[in-house]
């Protein structure tokens, strides 16, 4: 399964930036774009990990709930 790298805007636009084969070269590639990332610009790159585009940018538009924060 491949790695897709996504720019996402305000009210969830999704935008494919690129996609690679190892996690390795989409961390780098990602954190690349990120570098290049002026303040002004208008939303965050993530990295996917999904079986097609498609898959990818439904996990991509899902709420995930946050997971437990320590001893209650």
């Amino acid at each position: 399964m491949p790695y897709y790298i996504y720019l996402i805007k305000p009210f969830a636009q999704l935008e494919k930036l690129s996609e690679s084969g190892t996690f390795q070269q989409a961390s780098i590639h990602a954190k690349r774009l990120r570098a290049e990332q002026t303040v002004d610009s208008p939303g965050k790159i993530k990295i996917m990990f999904a079986d097609n585009e498609l898959q990818a940018e439904d996990l991509l538009c899902q709420v995930r709930t946050p997971g437990p924060r320590g001893d209650d």
